[in-house]
């Protein structure tokens, strides 16, 4: 039997989603025995280098994964982690940091989110230096490479991509919550992938109360979690949280 949390006494509970979360809405992982990186050749089109010798060809891998989330919803999960930060009180502080690319935290309403690794359904310049800023984009341009309505180059999905790095300002942000945070959760996720797969041990160095919730548990003798609740999330959350 699950039984709710009280995490009435907690005043910056930070919470990390990986591709887990998102499974029971539809959207494969990227990783795994079923991941999509077995079947694509990461090198040639999921690189920097392949976005700038054949952003088309990235657009032919990325497109039709974008044309698959205009119809992919929030599950009970991403609904239970946007009604538990609505519902906590003024002195206490939320952060949802998800290494999910699908958006489906923001479609579920959660406010204060760090999209770790971008959003696939926005677009930006591909040149860093141009002035256009990202923006929501619904279409797949598989057929026909969309160039910046700013500057002419090529557009880009909004990722991160293979050879580059975490933006800047998504890490500050994860960093300054996790040395604030009391309470620590990570839902549908290995904790393996770095560099979120710091972030509980951080955590927990500097005292926070620290939870897993995912269909495997983290079986390392050091592991980072104190507590772990082995299901479903979008069956677990609602319950955990007390907003089912």
């Amino acid at each position: 039997m699950v039984l709710s949390l009280d995490l009435r006494r907690y005043r910056n509970i930070v919470v990390l989603t990986g591709a887990g979360i998102s499974v029971a809405s539809g959207v494969r992982p990227f990783r795994g025995p079923n991941g999509i990186w077995n079947e694509w050749d990461i090198e040639r089109c999921a690189t920097r280098t392949a976005l700038e010798q054949s952003p088309q060809l990235v657009w032919q891998t990325f497109g039709p994964l974008r044309k698959q989330l205009q119809t992919t919803q929030p599950n009970a999960a991403h609904r239970a982690l946007a009604r538990f930060e609505q519902s906590l009180n003024k002195h206490q502080r939320f952060t949802l940091i998800t290494q999910n690319i699908d958006g489906l935290h923001q479609i579920a309403g959660t406010r204060n989110l760090v999209e770790f690794h971008g959003s696939l359904r926005q677009s930006r310049c591909s040149d860093d230096t141009c002035e256009q800023s990202s923006f929501v984009d619904q279409r797949a341009h598989t057929e026909t490479l969309p160039t910046c309505p700013t500057c002419g180059k090529p557009l880009r999905p909004d990722i991160v991509l293979f050879e580059e790095s975490i933006p800047a300002w998504a890490e500050a942000h994860a960093k300054r919550s996790l040395r604030e945070c009391d309470f620590f959760l990570a839902v549908g996720t290995s904790g393996t992938v770095f560099p979120a797969a710091a972030f509980a041990r951080t955590a927990q160095m500097l005292g926070a109360r620290t939870m897993l919730v995912n269909l495997e548990p983290h079986s390392e003798a050091d592991s980072a979690f104190e507590e772990q609740q082995i299901g479903r999330a979008e069956e677990l959350l609602p319950t955990l949280l007390g907003v089912a």
